[in-house]
């Protein structure tokens, strides 16, 4: 994989996405936050995994391997992590992934925490946080 240090950052985290179906995954990616490969490989046996960036933001999308208990959300019936994704206009990038077939969970507002944002799944039961800081 192309994981590489960016900046003054001295560690990076890149979280990979259990998804079923890793070639759709990639494509709704694309569509709903503009997402590039950086990389894509597909083993003899169909299983594929890419690593991806947006704006910058770069994670790995990998199809189930149960024999390395990697397992997606649709297998476990939800996760318990959420992404949170900082952009400079998180009303744009939500409606985007809605339109591109994400449910929404909440929409993107200004919450008393500070940030405005807004929270959805995507069709592959990952949970996204899109948001800004309000200052």
């Amino acid at each position: 994989m192309n994981l590489h240090q960016h900046g003054s950052h001295l560690a990076v985290i890149v979280p990979t996405l259990t998804v079923r179906n890793c070639s759709g995954a990639i494509a709704f990616y694309q569509k709903a936050f503009g997402a590039t490969v950086l990389m894509s490989n597909t083993d003899s046996d169909g299983s594929t995994v890419a690593e991806m960036e947006i704006m910058g933001a770069r994670f790995v999308v990998a199809d189930e391997s149960e024999e390395y208990n990697h397992f997606s959300p649709e297998k476990l019936h939800g996760t318990p992590v959420r992404i949170g994704l900082q952009v400079v206009d998180p009303d744009q990038l939500f409606a985007r992934a809605v339109e591109a077939g994400a449910l929404i969970i909440y929409p993107v507002a200004d919450q008393d925490y500070g940030y405005r944002l807004g929270h959805l799944v995507d069709p592959f039961g990952h949970h996204w946080e899109i948001f800004k800081p309000l200052t």
